[in-house]
């Protein structure tokens, strides 16, 4: 799967079961993005839902110029920002937890690398908020520089600063470990 874009080619020859692959491809990080924002769970989920509605009904406003995660991240912030709009409140937000990858290292091993990603991520909690969105987009979610951009509207080299500048400060709060960022 070329990053979603086979299968929404496939759901729009009318393979209904190619929307679902999008589905369990997308929901998850799509939700969590978004919970960033509004900070609200159920909320996040029904912006999501907007979202994969908004794919189905407007089918063809998706053009296959950029993958189909960084459309569906665009329609996820712009989906969330104009919800907070309408309830008219600023909202700063936080990284969400990471998900725990089960390994066979033991568990002191564990709770090393544990015990690393929450004091990283505790880290880049402390960041201007489009430093944090920035390293949210590029390292958590694996997404180009180019994608992040349009997702955040800003050209490359404004998300190659806030990465940089990201990384010095990191670099500052961690110490020696950080050295390694």
């Amino acid at each position: 799967m070329d990053n979603g874009a086979s299968s929404y080619r496939r759901f729009l020859d009318g393979d209904k079961s190619a929307f679902d692959e999008i589905i369990e491809e997308y929901r998850q990080p799509l939700t969590l993005f978004i919970n960033r924002y509004v900070h609200d769970m159920w909320t996040s989920e029904d912006i999501a839902i907007d979202v994969f509605t908004h794919l189905i009904v407007h089918r063809h406003h998706y053009n296959f110029k950029v993958q189909l995660k960084t459309y569906l991240f665009m329609l996820g912030r712009s989906r969330a920002l104009d919800h907070l709009r309408r309830k008219k409140k600023i909202v700063f937000t936080t990284l969400t937890e990471a998900e725990t990858v089960e390994t066979e290292d033991g568990p002191e091993v564990q709770l090393l690398r544990d015990e690393r990603k929450k004091a990283v991520q505790a880290a880049v909690s402390t960041l201007p908020q489009d430093m944090q969105d920035a390293v949210h987009l590029v390292y958590f979610e694996e997404l180009s520089y180019e994608d992040a951009a349009k997702i955040m509207k800003k050209n490359r080299k404004q998300i190659d600063n806030l990465l940089q500048r990201s990384k010095q400060k990191l670099r500052s709060i961690l110490g020696e470990e950080g050295a390694l960022l």
